[in-house]
């Protein structure tokens, strides 16, 4: 527990924990934009075509080495 000597200490950390929160609150909106921003379908298919495109590469290698 924290003991506080003045009123100035205890306004100086409630100042503090204030803008820790407002911090958090901002990552979190943040991240939120970022979330839904990866659910779009164009993501969707960016990752899809990505990993077709590896799996095509790797049958193409497969057949030239067969």
């Amino acid at each position: 527990m924290k003991y506080y000597k003045t009123e100035q200490q205890i306004k100086q950390d409630l100042r503090r924990l204030q803008l820790e929160k407002e911090i958090a609150w901002e990552e979190l909106k943040t991240l939120k934009g970022d979330f839904k921003e990866s659910l779009q379908p164009y993501q969707w298919m960016q990752t899809g075509l990505k990993l077709f495109s590896k799996f095509g590469v790797m049958m193409l290698v497969r057949k030239i080495i067969k």
